[in-house]
């Protein structure tokens, strides 16, 4: 959208800036030195293409002609072919190393510029050693930059990016991938020649939106997205949120546009988009917005911005979805992110504190590199780590993202050897840059009756640190829902209807779900009828006690709620246990762990005339008690709904 990158150029203007070959004394050859002098004058005139055609005439007739062989490195140097310029310097060295030390420097840079630190540190110190005593030039900053360059090379991560190949690929560029959660789809930009329906004033390039989809382990050949995402403007830099309801993307220039790229959303019912909508004040400014990425709860957005208060150029920046349509005022992210240069697409991982994000600001290997940096116990970022070699090179990469369990990544880049632009790229991705492994949780909701798909509010709570996961909807149409998840932890979910019972679940992810074995389960609503009861799944009491554990207050202010909603309900709670100990004692222990349900629930308000409880031991049991897993579905608290 826009400006994608910058290539990041170095460069040491010998004869604009140092007079430098005005009087030659390489060549006496007076053809050759015609030839030079016109190769100067176009050079002086910035015509390098023009130049270089004269430099190469004047070196056919002479050639030993170092000032001629210089100006053709410079003029290629000018035009950012730092292949072709390092050739010509290399031509100057094998006639004359002795020439000029300041010939040495721009080599160097040119080097730099090529992605060869090693050689532009050699010139780099033979120019340090020849120069004479006190003339200035140099820049010691560049090269420590390339000797920390030629380590990050040397320690050279041992993956090999593979070319997403010509299904995905093509001689246009295509760039800012994105993956869903089960790795079956794959979303990403292509900016192709403008055609007659662009609407873009001037615009020779128009991009839109393309799709491939996994089958049998292969990417299908792509095709666009189609109507209303795609039109006749200029969209790009997608992102789905991990339910995959919500699709945010950038498009430019549009009537209903606040500035020259603004955010807009898209929710998805069933298989059909509905049209797009302008994020709006407070997200769109009249700048550049762009690149945004969900976070794991599907609610807070990361984008890319060059609107003002932030600290550099573009900066990454945050806002939160209140409720649909409606967004937080924006915070820029700050350092240690963020810097005086440009930071863009940012992609936080479904982990919630691994972020992924390019720069030009932060210590790269030339063009924009990919750092990532992990949010902290004390909400704050820490310093952002290069991913190296070669994930990183001279050229541009960028928007990496990475699936869902971490061990694979996505990526664009104008590397060499592609289709042509910008390519997207796949890699294992080394274990130690990988973020926490994330599954994905899917399944229905449906009537438990007659297996109607329902549209239900959901939520997902992490019961080690007690907060919540996610919170979202399944599809109205379908009763789908896709939700990612991480690995090695507790959980507690309940999904809530109005005119049903709501959903209690209870269960543990461990070590990681394949493509082929994601965590999978319908969940089944019960309406509101005489005689229904719920286990409270996520009801805790520690071992031989009837004292409430912290934890179970999420799903007790659900019940709390179902009975003010529902103010004609009576219910029963009634404790359950398993057969280990007498009958008198667990039947004493069911009947206090009822009682303290029933004595929550007045607490918060509700008339103790409507509920009853019970103690029923261990005789109701709905399971065997002959094993672990028996006995600990015997363990419950429910409640019945015993009249209106």
């Amino acid at each position: 959208m826009k400006k994608w990158y910058a290539i990041l150029g170095f460069a040491v203007v010998l004869f604009a800036n140092y007079g430098y070959a005005q009087t030659v004394s390489t060549s006496t050859n007076k053809k050759a030195i015609k030839e030079f002098k016109k190769a100067y004058k176009e050079l002086s005139n910035r015509n390098f293409t023009e130049a270089i055609a004269y430099g190469k005439i004047a070196v056919k007739e002479d050639p030993s002609f170092v000032e001629a062989y210089t100006l053709i490195a410079e003029s290629y140097s000018l035009l950012r072919d730092c292949e072709q310029s390092c050739f010509y310097y290399q031509k100057v060295f094998n006639i004359d190393a002795d020439h000029a030390p300041r010939i040495y420097l721009a080599a160097a840079y040119e080097y730099m510029n090529c992605g060869n630190p090693e050689q532009a540190v050699k010139y780099f110190e033979i120019f340090f050693a020849k120069r004479p005593s006190g003339e200035s030039g140099g820049n010691y900053s560049s090269y420590e930059l390339c000797l920390w360059r030629a380590k990050i090379m040397k320690d050279s991560l041992l993956i090999t990016p593979q070319n997403m190949g010509k299904n995905i690929n093509s001689s246009w560029s295509e760039y800012l991938p994105t993956l869903t959660a089960d790795e079956s789809e794959l979303i990403f930009t292509v900016r192709r020649p403008a055609d007659s329906k662009t609407k873009c004033l001037n615009c020779k390039e128009e991009e839109d939106f393309y799709i491939s989809r996994k089958i049998n382990g292969e990417w299908s050949k792509r095709t666009p997205v189609g109507r209303p995402i795609n039109t006749p403007y200029n969209e790009g830099a997608q992102c789905i949120s991990p339910d995959g309801k919500y699709l945010i993307f950038t498009a430019c220039d549009r009537d209903d546009g606040m500035g020259s790229c603004d955010l807009y959303w898209s929710k998805r019912v069933g298989e059909i988009w509905s049209k797009p909508r302008n994020f709006g004040k407070p997200v769109n400014t009249r700048y550049w917005e762009s690149q945004p990425t969900f976070s794991a709860d599907g609610k807070t957005i990361l984008f890319a911005s060059n609107r003002p208060g932030g600290v550099g150029n573009v900066d990454i920046w945050e806002t939160t979805m209140l409720e649909e349509g409606v967004f937080s005022e924006p915070v820029n992210l700050g350092a240690p992110i963020n810097t005086m240069k440009d930071e863009i697409s940012p992609f936080l991982h479904p982990d919630g504190v691994t972020l992924y994000f390019a720069s030009t600001g932060h210590k790269g290997l030339g063009g924009e590199d990919i750092f990532y940096s992990t949010l902290q116990e004390d909400g704050q970022w820490s310093e952002p780590i290069n991913m190296g070699y070669p994930i990183n090179t001279v050229a541009n990469e960028f928007n990496l993202i990475v699936n869902a369990r971490g061990d694979k990544a996505f990526f664009s880049s104008s590397k060499k050897g592609g289709f042509g632009g910008l390519d997207l790229y796949w890699f294992e991705l080394p274990e130690s840059l990988r973020p926490l492994p994330v599954t994905y949780f899917k399944g229905k909701i449906l009537d438990n009756k007659d297996e109607k798909p329902l549209e239900a509010l959901f939520e997902v709570i992490d019961l080690k640190t007690n907060k919540t996961v996610v919170t979202s909807t399944s599809d109205p149409l379908t009763g789908e829902f896709l939700i990612c998840i991480p690995t090695n932890s507790h959980y507690a979910l309940n999904a809530v209807k109005e005119h049903y019972l709501f959903y209690s679940e209870n269960f543990e992810i461990n070590g990681e779900y394949s493509k082929m074995e994601p965590y999978e389960k319908n969940l089944v609503l019960k309406r509101i009828e005489l005689g229904e009861s719920i286990i409270l799944k996520n009801v805790f009491f520690d071992t031989d006690k009837a004292i409430l554990k912290p934890e179970s207050e999420v799903e007790l202010n659900r019940l709390f709620t179902l009975m003010q909603q529902n103010p004609q309900m009576n219910i029963e709670i009634s404790g359950h246990t398993d057969n280990v100990g007498s009958k008198e004692y667990n039947a004493a222990l069911s009947k206090n762990r009822a009682e303290a349900v029933f004595d929550y629930l007045i607490d918060k308000g509700i008339d103790a005339n409507r509920m009853t409880s019970a103690g029923y031991g261990f005789d109701k049991p709905v399971s065997d008690n002959d094993t672990p897993e028996g006995r600990a579905l015997n363990r419950r608290t429910e409640f019945t709904i015993i009249g209106f």
